[in-house]
């Protein structure tokens, strides 16, 4: 089997500007696209297993949207040394994640059948966004597309074996799956009726829970009859899938509008500077913030004067306010414990939410081995520390009554640990302080006057304490509140 190499006979790249995905990338049919192809991995399953049991994607969908699109970007990248340290650092994450599922299947994430369909299923959806939204690709530009989605794979794996070398026989093979692997798993079904139901706000909508429940109201079932819609139906009449009454029509002119962005001068529509802005928290020095606080102060005024004009009853109602708003800086011990450690929304805390925050903090700082090693140890022995403590019904796992139960401070030695790890892991340069450069990269902001020292550095004992105080205490923190409480 011949890897793909990086340009096609007609030398036109397989990576960077001039690719088919280049061309894509700030399409807002990708977000479309992306949604349906997460929905088609999440059916197949291993992948539904490992996504149910390891990922942040109900708890915190923005910061999983944020790290996977830098994640595409590092991967398409014209550089073959972007490509090859991003795809070690996938296999390094993907080695991590493995087990059972609630039939006793085993599931493992580096599974080369398994990635393989990943891949085609990004393929057959960027196929599919253009078939939809009128404007199909012609057969040379799509053997192109998938000549760079096998060279992808091939970066992943070492060799594109898993996935058809000729495009014909391609959509035989995803036919196969389709009909004979792809299953109704629980992850589908939270993607579609909890996910798009429940999505929590991003940061730009902080303060404003009536306003993005009012909008997400509307939008939710919508975004979810588009996308069941679209699967294909052999897929939909196996799983039992429910096709709303019109959600064609709808689905068609989703994809034919989105589709109009083509006719906007180019640069008008920039993916990565829209989810930066989303993601942009209240405090940050970003000169964008100032332009996101005044809208974010705008909101809260439509947001209430929506409250009083048309109530949305409970969830509104039942929407947590900022964590400051508990009073003296410290949340509830239920607060703390759906905002901060159950990463993964599933009600309990073990070792796959402290995994999902050693993935996040090793992503910003993007480490490579030991450092990363080293963070993921410091965490797994935390886990033990917890669990030994905590799990007093010994089902493996600890639940918000019986951390609500303990003690208000678990600083203990493992917790420590963590905090040095992380320091020295932030300390890039090794000088004993975190300077201005090194504090972005962790916290994607700008000093803040109350933590830098009078240096201006950030010392290992004022980190350590900062990090004990955010963790074991509860305490709320401008800082880390986006780094690990931020949906």
């Amino acid at each position: 089997m011949t890897t793909p190499t990086t340009q096609t006979a007609d030398e036109t790249p397989l990576f960077g500007p001039g690719s088919q995905f280049h061309a894509f990338f700030d399409d807002p049919r990708w977000a479309l696209a992306m949604i349906r192809a997460t929905v088609l991995e999440a059916a197949h399953p291993q992948i539904g297993a490992a996504l149910a049991d390891n990922s942040t994607f109900v708890a915190h969908p923005w910061r999983r949207l944020r790290n996977t699109f830098l994640s595409m970007r590092r991967m398409f990248d014209t550089d073959p040394a972007v490509r090859e340290r991003e795809a070690a650092r996938l296999n390094r994450l993907h080695a991590r994640m493995s087990g059972t599922d609630s039939r006793g299947r085993a599931y493992d994430a580096l599974d080369r059948a398994t990635r393989a369909w990943v891949v085609a299923t990004l393929f057959e959806s960027a196929v599919t966004m253009c078939r939809l939204s009128g404007q199909p690709l012609d057969q040379d530009t799509m053997e192109r597309m998938y000549a760079e989605y096998r060279a992808f794979l091939a970066t992943l794996d070492g060799d594109a074996g898993e996935l058809p070398e000729d495009l014909h026989d391609f959509w035989r093979y995803f036919d196969g799956v389709v009909e004979d692997e792809l299953e109704n798993t629980e992850a589908v079904r939270v993607i579609l009726y909890r996910l798009f139901d429940h999505l929590p706000a991003p940061a730009l909508f902080d303060g404003a829970p009536t306003l993005w429940a009012a909008g997400r109201a509307v939008a939710g079932p919508i975004l979810g009859a588009i996308t069941v819609a679209s699967l294909p139906e052999a897929y939909r009449r196996r799983a039992g899938l429910l096709e709303m009454p019109g959600a064609p029509t709808l689905m068609q002119g989703a994809y034919l509008a989105a589709g109009l962005a083509r006719f906007l001068p180019e640069g008008w529509i920039n993916a990565e500077t829209i989810i930066e802005v989303l993601s942009l928290s209240p405090g940050n020095d970003d000169p964008r913030a100032r332009t996101v606080s005044a809208l974010r102060a705008r909101m809260k005024r439509a947001s209430a004067l929506l409250r009083l004009l048309t109530p949305l009853g409970h969830e509104a109602d039942a929407t947590p306010a900022p964590p400051a708003a508990t009073g003296q800086g410290r949340r509830s011990a239920e607060e703390f414990f759906r905002q901060v450690l159950d990463q993964t929304g599933d009600g309990h805390l073990d070792w796959p939410d402290l995994a999902a925050m050693a993935r996040e903090l090793s992503t910003r700082l993007d480490l490579d081995e030991p450092e990363e090693t080293r963070l993921y140890d410091a965490f797994a022995a935390w886990w033990r520390e917890l669990q030994a403590a905590l799990d007093t019904d010994g089902d493996g796992r600890v639940s918000m009554e019986e951390y609500a139960a303990a003690v208000p401070s678990l600083a203990g030695p493992a917790l420590i640990r963590v905090a040095e790890v992380l320091f020295d892991a932030t300390d890039k340069d090794g000088s004993g302080t975190i300077d201005a450069d090194e504090y972005r990269s962790l916290f994607r902001t700008g000093f803040h006057r109350d933590l830098a020292d009078t240096d201006g550095t950030y010392g290992r004992s004022a980190f350590v304490g900062d990090f004990l105080s955010f963790m074991a205490g509860r305490r709320t923190s401008t800082p880390y509140d986006p780094l690990l409480a931020d949906a």
